[in-house]
Formats: structure tokens, C-alpha cells, sequence
């Protein structure tokens, strides 16, 4: 492959590549310039080369759930850099091996070629102690700008939050959140602060709820410190407060807050705040109301559908889970209430995969919400005193299953590729369209390509045999046939 190089830079070829780990090893490098971090350990952590055929390099994959994803987001990114270094090779194919899951002497080590840069050290505590003696909460690096779905419910709200980040201190100041329990204020808030650290490190960005602001007060009183408490705040660069609302009642703390937000503005500090209704609703003083409403105000709403679809499709990616889009839509369809109880059934899903080895449906997370006391809403249309019977599952139906679960097209199952990853989806069809659908060999080999009758009897027969060893391989026959209601 020839390098492009300027006049004033001399190409360095890439180093010599002995066997298929170092090749995965220095694709990886490439990849790991390009992926965020966290995307990066959890995608690829425990893959490895399992081999080359006929111009093809295999990739191993520890986890089912990792296939689609790898399929959609890094495959043609992988490709390209494998290309880079080795240009014999067409293209790249995944196969699941759940052997590579923490098996350091097959699997490459992410973590030990690819150490973390060194970043602020934090305690393993909910709290970390700051410069002059503040406390702040720790912000979670899952909560980032990045990461938050947004949609027509949150959109102003998530605008102002990248300005701040921007700028802060500058014309959004104060930020004033407010919506309903479970809305995504918290990931918006922690964000904020998570990218101001990002963009000024030596920020010193203090997260707080409102209890603990007010038990600082209330320590600060008992101990006679007032005065050491303000001046403590007034070193903060950026000031986050959870759940103002809180502070009613708390007319002492109400007190002290309004003099630490006059000399952080003043100083063209960032103060953002978070509530659960608007400044005017709030029972706080008049004059912290007025304080808060000549600021940025947005709020958070309950998210549309599409946008709680999004945020369920996002959240399965995350969990590394496959999960059939109709089961997606429906729990998007019936949580209408908020975010955190959305995500508490997607949850219940992945606790069905992981726990008892079920592909989620609709009639089993049906059956969830229904004891969760939610009420699903699933339609049904009734004849007289009768259900209409469920129509049958086709053999089209069997392809499209087994093509979804494998994350191949049908187009290659009926053509005439012999990579695995091909080859076993194709066989596991043959096998469920002779099991139920009782089609002949002979039929069954006119579907595939025109192949030989043996040819599709020795797949089917290869399948049932390997079931009975292969914990893997029933587990995913098993989950087709849910999906299809064989069983």
C-alpha cells in the first residue's frame, strides 16, 4: 500500500505484522485514537482473531449481545483499518465465542495495552474533598452531554447546558433546570460539569444536593464557622445544585445560599440549579425567586415516544443486549410516566435474558408490567366470545427471525458463502423449517440455492447434534423459536 507523505515529513510503514494477534493488536491502536474510551473498552474488550479464510479474517466476540452492534457501528471502521495494514484481506466477519470472555491467553488485555490516562484521583466514596475544604459529590462520568437522547421534551434544556459548558459564567447565568422526578435533570446537570471539567481541568466544579448544602450550613452553625463556609464558596469556579426545591422551610439555609449565589454572579461564577417546577412555584424567598429567574430557564418534560424509543434502543445497546424492535416499541408505548421507570423495565428484560436465559417478547414483558401493577395496553382484537387464533409462522418468517438474531441477511443465508457466520445461521434454519414447518429435504434445498437434499439432511442433523453439547447453540436455537412461538 503506498503512504501519502508532505515534503517535510518522511512515512513511517506500519510495524511488521507476525501473526493475527499482532494484527488485531495495531488495528486496535488505530481504533482506540478514534472511539471513545468508553466505548472502546466496552465493544471491544475480550475480541480477538480467530482466523483467516480465503481472504476473510474472523473476529471473535465474547458476548451474543456485542454481534449487532459491531455489525451496524464498527465493521466497516475495522475493515478499514485491518486494510490498512494487511491488504489481502476483503473483509471482516464476527463470530460469537463466549471462551474469550476474561481469558487473557486468548483475548487481547485492553486495559493493560491501552492504560487510562491519569485523571483526577477520586475516593471510593459518594463524596470528594476539594481544594479550601469543600465537599462536592462525585460526578458520574456515565452522565455525558454526548450520551443524553434528545428530543422535542429536552431540546432547549440541552442547548443551554452545551452553552454553559462552552462558556461558563457567561450569558446563561444562572441555568435554571426544572421538570418532574426521573426526567434526566440529573444526567444534564452531572454533564454540564462533567464537560466543564473536560475543557478546564483545574475548574473546581462542587455538584450538590440541597440537603447537603443545607447540612453544611447547619454544621457550620453548630460550630461556629459561618464565616469560613462563605468564604469557601466564593473559590468555586462552578456551583450545581440538585433539587433547590428542598431548601423551603429552610429560611436560615435559604439565607446563606442567597449570599453565596450574589457573590459567585458577581464574581461571573456558573451557578445551575435544578427544581421541580418553575422559580415562581417555588415556597423559597421572594428574593432567591427573583435571583433564579433572571437566568436561563428551560424545562424538562416527558419525553414523546420517539424519543423514549430512542432512549430504550441507546440503554440495550449499553447493556449489550439484542432485543427485537417491536419489544422496544413496547415499552416505549406504555411508560408514559418517566424516564427512570422506563429504564426499570428495560431492566427487568435484561434480568429475563441474563437470569433465565429468555429472549424478551411482548408477552413476557407484558407480564411484567403487569406485576409492577403498570397496565400494558396490548391490542387485541376479539370475535364474538373468541381470541382470533395467532396466524403461523411461515418459513419466511423462520429466515427473517434467524437473519435478525445473527445480524446476517437473508440474501447470504440462500447464497452460497461457507464462513461460519453464515453457515450456522443457514444450517439453524433448515433445522426449524424441518422441525415445524415439516418441509422435505428436497423443498428446503430449492430454497437454499438448488442445494443437494443430502447437503440440507446433513445440516439438520449437524444441529441436532450439537445441541445436545453446545450450551451456546441451544440457547440461540431456543431464543429463534420463542420469537417464532414454537415453543
Amino acid at each position: 500500500m503506498t503512504l501519502s507523505v508532505s515534503s517535510s515529513a518522511v512515512a513511517v510503514p506500519p510495524a511488521p505484522v507476525k501473526t493475527d494477534q499482532d494484527l488485531w493488536i495495531q488495528v486496535l491502536s488505530a481504533l482506540e485514537k478514534q472511539i471513545q474510551r468508553s466505548q472502546f473498552i466496552t465493544w471491544f474488550r475480550g475480541t480477538a482473531v480467530l482466523g483467516r479464510e480465503e481472504g476473510t479474517l474472523i473476529v471473535g466476540l465474547p458476548l451474543p449481545m456485542s454481534l449487532n452492534w459491531h455489525m451496524e457501528h464498527y465493521r466497516l471502521q475495522t475493515l478499514k483499518e485491518v486494510q490498512n495494514i494487511d491488504s489481502s484481506i476483503e473483509q471482516v466477519v464476527y463470530k460469537v465465542d463466549v471462551g474469550l470472555k476474561d481469558n487473557p491467553e486468548r483475548a487481547v488485555n485492553l486495559l493493560t495495552l491501552f492504560p487510562e490516562q491519569k485523571k483526577r484521583k477520586l475516593p471510593g466514596r459518594q463524596e470528594v474533598k476539594m481544594a479550601e475544604g469543600l465537599t462536592s459529590k462525585i460526578l458520574s462520568p456515565r452522565y455525558m452531554i454526548e450520551n443524553f437522547v434528545v428530543g422535542a421534551s429536552n431540546r432547549l434544556a440541552h442547548a443551554a447546558c452545551q452553552a454553559v459548558a462552552a462558556q461558563p459564567g457567561g450569558k446563561y447565568n444562572p441555568l435554571f433546570l426544572y421538570g418532574g422526578v426521573g426526567l434526566g435533570k440529573t444526567h444534564l446537570l452531572q454533564a454540564t460539569g462533567n464537560e466543564i471539567l473536560r475543557k478546564m481541568p483545574r475548574a473546581t466544579v462542587v455538584y450538590a444536593t440541597s440537603e447537603d448544602f443545607t447540612n453544611e450550613v447547619v454544621d457550620a452553625i453548630r460550630l461556629q464557622k459561618m464565616e469560613r463556609l462563605r468564604n469557601r464558596y466564593r473559590k468555586v469556579d462552578v456551583l450545581i445544585v440538585d433539587d433547590v426545591q428542598f431548601l423551603a422551610n429552610k429560611e436560615r439555609t435559604q439565607e446563606e445560599f442567597f449570599h453565596t449565589f450574589n457573590a459567585l454572579y458577581e464574581d461571573q461564577k456558573q451557578v445551575i440549579i435544578s427544581a421541580d417546577r418553575p422559580p415562581q412555584e417555588l415556597q423559597l424567598a421572594e428574593r432567591l425567586i427573583s435571583r433564579f429567574a433572571r437566568g436561563m430557564i428551560a424545562d424538562i418534560s416527558m419525553p414523546d415516544y420517539e424519543t423514549r424509543l430512542a432512549i430504550l434502543v441507546e440503554k440495550a445497546q449499553n447493556y449489550e443486549i439484542f432485543m427485537d424492535a417491536k419489544v422496544l416499541e413496547f415499552i416505549a408505548g406504555n411508560m408514559e410516566t418517566n424516564i427512570r421507570e422506563l429504564e426499570g423495565i428495560l431492566m427487568q428484560a435484561v434480568a429475563q435474558y441474563e437470569l433465565e436465559q429468555r429472549m424478551p417478547t411482548v408477552k413476557s414483558i407484558s407480564e411484567i408490567m403487569s406485576k409492577l401493577s403498570y397496565d400494558p395496553h396490548v391490542e387485541e382484537e376479539e370475535v364474538g366470545f373468541e381470541l382470533p387464533q395467532k396466524r403461523a409462522a411461515t418459513f419466511q418468517d423462520v429466515m427473517e427471525a434467524t437473519s435478525r438474531y445473527f445480524s446476517v441477511s437473508v440474501l447470504d443465508m440462500v447464497g452460497t458463502s461457507r464462513v461460519r457466520e453464515i453457515l450456522i445461521p443457514r444450517q439453524i434454519a433448515m433445522f426449524l423449517g424441518k422441525k415445524y414447518l415439516r418441509m422435505s429435504f428436497v423443498r428446503l434445498g430449492e430454497l437454499f440455492s438448488n442445494r443437494d437434499h443430502t447437503t440440507v439432511m446433513n445440516a439438520v442433523e449437524k444441529i441436532d447434534d450439537h445441541m445436545q453439547n453446545d450450551p451456546q447453540l441451544l440457547r440461540e436455537v431456543r431464543a429463534i423459536e420463542r420469537e417464532l412461538g414454537f415453543v
